[in-house]
């Protein structure tokens, strides 16, 4: 979920300047994970060095207002480039904010670290440059695509990416683009983007983590009798066996060619009987089903 950094500074959205560093100071002396040792503290503290990071700064703090959680995504001169009457900004959220420490504060609007913690951290090098935020955005793929992997080329807010999907990439799947995602503050690096796959329905095939079915469009007779019939598959044509007295609703596994698996065993496909007869019969048809009628003693509701 998108955080309110006012929220987690626990000051109001008119907060003075003044107001926001002291919450900071007070916030950062509670939850520096040097001084608190809950396995906790560090994630909150680096959401508090986040969040002061961007409100302490006036033109930041004036896109945030503005645009809320996609405010990483607007320009610096953004006014002068859509004026003050724009609407918003589309985009994946930012997320993840994350802090190194050691080698000096690096752009905490003038903060000493001594005043802040005094004695507390001598010797422990204070806080160091601010890594930019993660981002995320959804990267929607077919099955086949899905399967296939390879490269891609995508276009997120205006700017384009070669992705390098791998074969077998399963639904809600993180494909990391490093140092794609929010700016750093203080030489701090860029985070990282992260595009959250999510495979499309398919009418054809169907989804079980790594498992395939499809159906299967067999005939009366070939039901009957037995045959062998190729079949579509998210890799190609495959052929399936299917065994004589098949009725609608047998499965037939193909073992392995399900969706990739680059560590391990790939799925397997499962094709799914369905028995078809003719929607309009010729003439002669009719009369074959007659005679077949009139000779077989087979009862499906008796089940022979």
């Amino acid at each position: 979920m998108a955080r309110d950094y006012y929220e987690v500074l626990g000051v109001s959205r008119d907060a003075t300047a003044d107001q926001i560093q002291q919450a900071f100071r007070t916030l950062a002396r509670k939850y520096h994970p040097d001084v608190n040792k809950d396995p906790t503290a560090e994630d909150r503290f680096k959401d508090i060095n986040e969040a002061y990071h961007v409100l302490s700064d006036p033109d930041t703090r004036k896109r945030y207002d503005r645009f809320g959680e996609d405010f990483r995504k607007v320009p610096e001169d953004w006014e002068d480039q859509v004026g003050a009457g724009a609407g918003g900004f589309r985009g994946g959220r930012a997320g993840g904010g994350r802090v190194r420490y050691g080698g000096g504060f690096g752009g905490a609007g003038g903060i000493n670290i001594d005043d802040l913690f005094g004695d507390i951290f001598s010797g422990s090098g204070g806080f160091g440059p601010i890594p930019g935020a993660d981002q995320e955005a959804t990267l929607e793929l077919t099955v086949e695509e899905a399967y296939r992997g390879g490269k891609r080329k995508i276009s997120l807010d205006g700017r384009e990416y070669e992705v390098n999907i791998p074969a077998g990439v399963t639904d809600g799947q993180r494909i990391r683009l490093a140092g794609e995602g929010g700016r750093g503050s203080g030489d701090g690096p860029a985070g990282d983007l992260y595009l959250r796959v999510r495979i499309k329905p398919d009418s054809r095939f169907r989804l079980n983590g790594r498992d395939i079915s499809v159906d299967l469009l067999v005939s009366p007779w070939e039901a009957a009798l037995g045959t062998t019939v190729a079949i579509r598959t998210p890799g190609g044509e495959a052929k399936v066996k299917v065994p004589p007295g098949s009725s609608t609703g047998r499965r037939l596994r193909l073992r392995g060619e399900g969706m990739p698996n680059p560590r391990g065993a790939a799925g397997d496909l499962y094709a799914e009987i369905k028995v078809m007869v003719p929607p309009k019969p010729t003439a002669r048809e009719r009369e074959l089903f007659e005679q077949l009628a009139a000779e077989s003693t087979f009862d499906p509701r008796r089940g022979r």
